[in-house]
């Protein structure tokens, strides 16, 4: 109620001082709790249950479920004297508002600021859908997860590394593990190679040598992250090959989010699992190899996971490590981990996107990213000004120019021409 107050305030200020401020109302008609919410009527647990009750079935249902409640918000709305029309009120559900959504779209594609990409974005698998930051901050859970420590052999000699030594690294994912494509590390971070109780020879940031070691070791080299880049080592499982990612793929590479606060100074990155490691593969030219479905299970390229939940094989794959000699310490580790908060599901995957390319049409309109014009068909008066406060132009000549000084926020109407022209051009004082 407090919400739709505010929207009444705003408009309605404005109107009493003389603009002229359309008043629709609109129902935003929510896809997936809505579906959710059927799912659960109908004892619905995934998508593929909902292909099986069938598909025109359950979108007339979800039709009916949004649309259940609006006789009660048009109670309310007049009860609280929010002035609004409610006759005439578009809903997201229909077809001529959807078709406004992709004729913005065509609009971006027109003038090719569309492009397919990647971008590493929670994405629940059970749900079908990536959430925004504000819903991820709904499902953080305290969780406890395997805590593994892994060797990562080195395979030819590098600076001040032998073969054979062992990069020591630690993951709370062990999962990703299977995609591992490169180790990361802090180029003016102090390193060590130091020979364990074991036997071993381990390196580990010199910061964390007690915590990780315990105190029977001996210290055999000290030296700077910057010497060990470029050093190629055997990733931890066999399924994709270093070549797959290009001609850095399990190598050392130099990356700025690297601390030693926890873990041991080196840290795995796998590229489709994590934004750092996303911009690491980036700026390194590292290949995205993502060999988790959009259902959360591995592919055919993991042998012997395939079709398995990647957070269900964590206790297989820590086995792996151990009969193989490359795990050097499990243990339990607690920590706060994003889950849906709708159904619970651990969220961890990368998602093709279709990306805008926001900065490349700032520039084309000489605005900042922060004003970027945009397209529509409004138009509001104001007492004492000729013109309109926000007009569409289809000469090229910017209003603002005329009307007093007033300039256009993309600052090309103090020239008396906006470089926004055909979109909207808009004036303050």
């Amino acid at each position: 109620m407090l919400a739709r107050v505010f929207k009444d305030i705003y408009p309605r200020y404005k109107t009493m001082q003389g603009h002229y401020v359309p008043r629709k109302g609109g129902w935003d008609c929510h896809g997936l709790p809505v579906e959710i919410a059927v799912e659960q009527e109908l004892g619905l647990h995934n998508k593929h249950d909902i292909e099986k009750y069938g598909i025109a079935e359950f979108n007339a249902k979800c039709r009916a479920s949004a649309l259940s409640n609006i006789e009660e918000w048009n109670r309310l709305t007049e009860r609280i004297g929010f002035w609004v029309d409610l006759d005439n009120a578009y809903r997201t559900l229909d077809p001529s508002y959807m078709e406004s959504v992709w004729w913005a779209l065509r609009q971006l594609w027109d003038r090719d600021l569309l492009y397919e990409g990647h971008k590493v974005v929670p994405y629940c698998p059970r749900c079908g859908t990536a959430l925004s930051s504000h819903e991820v901050s709904l499902g953080y859970q305290d969780v406890e997860d395997p805590s593994v420590y892994v060797r990562f052999p080195v395979l030819e000699p590098t600076g001040p590394l032998h073969v054979g030594d062992s990069l020591l690294v630690w993951t709370t994912t062990p999962w990703t593990l299977v995609s591992n494509a490169a180790v990361a590390v802090d180029p003016v971070m102090d390193y060590v190679r130091a020979k364990a109780s074991d036997g071993e020879v381990y390196v580990l940031a010199f910061a964390l040598l007690d915590r990780v070691l315990g105190q029977d070791f001996e210290v055999l080299d000290k030296f700077s992250g910057s010497e060990m880049i470029g050093t190629r080592y055997d990733p931890p499982f066999p399924f994709i090959a270093g070549s797959e990612y290009g001609e850095k793929g399990h190598t050392v590479l130099p990356a700025d989010f690297v601390t030693a606060e926890d873990g041991t100074g080196l840290v795995h990155t796998a590229i489709a699992f994590g934004e750092d490691d996303y911009r690491l593969g980036e700026e390194q030219g590292l290949a995205v190899v993502n060999p988790v479905r959009l259902d959360g299970t591995y592919d055919e390229r993991i042998v012997g996971y395939e079709g398995q939940f990647v957070k269900d094989a964590d206790a297989g794959l820590i086995e792996s490590l151990r009969a193989r000699g490359r795990l050097f310490r499990a243990e339990v580790y607690e920590h706060a981990y994003p889950h849906c908060w709708r159904c619970g599901t651990p969220l961890p995957l990368l998602r093709e996107a279709v990306v805008v390319r926001a900065h490349a049409a700032a520039a084309r309109t000489g605005c900042s990213p922060r004003t970027t014009p945009s397209t529509g068909t409004r138009s509001t008066s104001r007492p004492g000004a000729s013109g309109s406060g926000w007009r569409t132009t289809s000469t090229g000549r910017c209003r603002a120019s005329a009307t007093g000084g007033r300039r256009c926020r993309c600052g090309a109407a103090r020239r008396g021409t906006c470089t926004a022209s055909g979109r909207w051009a808009s004036w303050r004082n």
